[in-house]
């Protein structure tokens, strides 16, 4: 297909969904067994801080370690350091990219995703351009989100930032980040206005249909918190409180 069709038909997907939303829209809610519900196997164990010191991720790595989380999520110039001390696990190494405002170019973005890549990181959550999916330019969105999923080779994360977008935005950013080939659609970076909200997630795992999955993060506190998002739709939750989740405090 010529590269102006590839444009069209994503477009148009957007525009389908979008009045589907509108037409018949109907949130669903998912009751998780949670007697047999491994909850820290959804949860990445998050620390972004721009103040994370060595010794605090070496921290979180060992909580993830004691407690079989699914993830840990860092910085991208703590990967070399995670990967080693996560080697042979079924901890994840995972970082971000684009981090946390989303406007660095593709280039930068491609480049940082493959340094992490080669680095030891095992998943990549890119902050989408949510500027140019504002003014429409989905074509930019698409190819910026693309570029990354191709040249990382891993799973991709796409964080939207729910926080500045309505719900037709946030729409249209799923449609892009399922047809540009990523894996999961984030709520938020954590550093936005707000955090994961249930109604949120819902609609992100409407608007993608299922085909892909859902992240939840950004003010998930509490053991309470975590099943309400998943019960919105989310198989992944980003926090900083893993232990405390999983404790129920």
């Amino acid at each position: 297909m010529e590269k102006g069709g590839e444009f069209m038909d994503m477009r148009k997907a957007v525009i389908e969904k979008i009045t589907l939303f509108k037409e018949s829209y109907k949130p669903e809610v998912f009751t998780p067994d949670e007697k047999s519900f491994e909850i820290n196997r959804c949860i990445d164990h998050t620390n972004l801080k721009p103040t994370a010191t060595t010794d605090e991720i070496k921290s979180l790595c060992n909580e993830a370690l004691q407690y079989n989380f699914k993830g840990v999520c860092i910085n991208p110039s703590y990967v070399p350091l995670a990967s080693s001390l996560l080697r042979g696990s079924d901890t994840l190494t995972v970082t971000v990219v684009g981090f946390p405002l989303g406007v660095t170019s593709t280039e930068s973005k491609l480049h940082e995703a493959e340094w992490a890549v080669e680095n030891g990181a095992q998943e990549v959550d890119m902050v989408m351009h949510i500027g140019k999916l504002k003014e429409g330019d989905y074509e930019y969105v698409y190819n910026d989100i693309k570029a990354v999923v191709e040249s990382a080779k891993v799973p991709v994360k796409v964080i939207i930032e729910t926080c500045y977008l309505t719900d037709e935005e946030k729409i249209a950013a799923c449609v892009l980040s399922k047809l540009a080939g990523a894996r999961f659609v984030k709520t938020s970076t954590g550093f936005g206005t707000a955090g994961a909200k249930f109604e949120d997630v819902q609609l992100m795992k409407w608007a993608v249909d299922g085909e892909i999955e859902v992240k939840a993060s950004g003010g998930i506190k509490t053991y309470e918190d975590a099943i309400k998002m998943i019960s919105a739709g989310a198989t992944r939750i980003g926090t900083s409180s893993g232990v405390a989740i999983l404790a129920r405090r």
